[in-house]
Parts: structure tokens; sequence; C-alpha cells
């Protein structure tokens, strides 16, 4: 493990795993608490329209995916708070778009063969210093975010109505919670890749959750089971020559399957 760390593309992806892990702990939790998870799997795949139009205009492929995550959550906030009954209609169809619109710019993009495997389960070896920069200036978000503004984000989370009725701005901060898992998202496909990220986004906090009985006790722990589940499977993956995200979500889902067993005999 220590020869591993030797290399610069793996200190890269452990601290890649790092960072990753806090914004996943904390935007986990509450994309879990505010029953989110399907909003948040379909802005992960709409989000590849914004990879495919980044690789076509040879801008950072953060950057373009993160401008089209934004705004598909924008959208998302906008349609579920007008119209619930028909979010799950208009999910389906930005998710299928969305992806549609990455491919045809991969298509289009002259001499250019992607390798589509690393979008859609993950590259965590192939982190760059610049993307190392993004995740951290994401982290810094969101905890100022949430150390700012916790009270308003846990009054939303698990009673807007009366969060409304105590003149708490329900729809700003509802928007925000997306925005900024839109962003964590993004982040988590270069680890995980796009099919694999909402795993990385539940999998802990269904084990905090379990674990806690407070929003914060829940960011805290799930943060680090991700720590754990990320360095485990990026280790488990150079030494195997695994594909990363894969390897990350079975460790993942290792140990909750080995949680649920202790927690069923717990409870017998």
């Amino acid at each position: 493990m220590l020869e591993a760390l030797s290399y610069d593309f793996m200190q890269n992806a452990l601290v890649a795993s790092i960072l990753l892990s806090i914004c996943a702990g904390i935007i986990g939790s509450l994309i879990v608490v505010n029953r989110m998870v399907f909003l948040a799997g379909g802005i992960a795949h709409t989000s590849y329209g914004g990879i495919g139009m980044a690789i076509y205009f040879g801008i950072p492929i953060f950057l373009g995916a993160s401008v089209f995550a934004v705004g598909a959550a924008i959208l998302i906030a906008m349609i579920s708070l007008k119209q619930k009954g028909r979010i799950d209609t208009f999910i389906g169809l930005i998710w299928a778009v969305g992806m549609a619109i990455g491919v045809i710019f991969v298509d289009l993009t002259p001499g250019y063969n992607v390798d589509l495997m690393s979008y859609l389960f993950g590259s965590i070896l192939a982190i760059g210093r610049e993307d190392l920069y993004f995740i951290a200036t994401l982290l810094v978000v969101i905890l100022t975010t949430v150390s700012l503004w916790y009270r308003e984000i846990l009054a939303v989370s698990y009673d807007s109505e009366y969060a409304a009725l105590r003149g708490v701005h329900v729809k700003l901060f509802y928007t925000l919670i997306l925005i900024l898992s839109a962003l964590t998202v993004v982040v988590a496909i270069k680890i995980v890749g796009l099919i694999l990220v909402i795993a990385l986004l539940t999998i802990p906090i269904y084990m905090a959750e379990k674990l806690s009985s407070t929003l914060a006790g829940m960011m805290f722990i799930s943060s680090l089971l991700s720590l754990l589940f990320t360095t485990v499977g990026l280790f488990l993956s150079y030494n195997y020559n695994l594909t990363s995200g894969a390897t990350i979500i079975l460790v993942a889902a290792a140990f909750l399957a080995a949680f649920s067993i202790v927690d069923f005999l717990r409870h017998r």
C-alpha cells in the first residue's frame, strides 16, 4: 500500500477520495432526508449532456458537466415545487434527452475516441490537480453553506411547511440543496461513474441513519463511511487491476450487507 502511494496518480486519487467522501456524506444526507434520490439520479444522467458538450467545445469536463447539471437542478426545482404530480415524467424526459445530447456531441467531435466506460463507471486513478482544486472548492462551498444556514436547511429538510410558517425561504433552500447535489454528483461521476453515483450517495447514509438520530451526526458518520469505502475500493482496484468505481461500490455493498446482518441479529 505504501509503495502505491509513491505514485502521483495514487496520491491524487487518495486526496480526491477524502474530499469527495466529505462532500458525499453531507450532500448524500440531505438527498436522503429530503427524499431526492430519484431527482439526484435524474441530474446524474442529465449531466452526461454537459460532458459531451465539454468534449465537443474543448472546455474542462467538470465545467461543462457542472453548468449542465446545475441548469437541470434549477429546472427540476421549479417543476417539483409547482407540479409535483408530473415530476416523474419530467425527470424521465431530461434523463433521456441529457444522455442523448451527450452521445451526439461525442459523435460529432472530430478525431475524438472517448472511452465512455470512464464516465459510466468512474476513473479515480485519472484524477488530476485541476480536478482536485474543483473538488476542494466545492467542499468549501458546501461546508460554508451548511455552517451558515444549518438551521434553515434542517427545517426545510424535515418539515418544509413548518419552515415556511417560521419565515424560512423554502424554495430558495430547496433549490440550493438541489444545486449542491448536482455539483456533488458531477464530482462523484469522475470517481465512481454516472451509473454508480447514486449508490455512493445513499449506501453510507443508510448506515449512518441507523447510527445517528441527528442530521449533523448522519453527515459526519456517512462521511467517515464514504472515506472507508472509497479508500478500500481504491487500493483493491489498484492491486487487482479492477474498475475503480465498480470496486468502490461493491466494497460499500459488502459493508452494507455485513452491517444489515449484524443489525438484524442485534434486534432479534
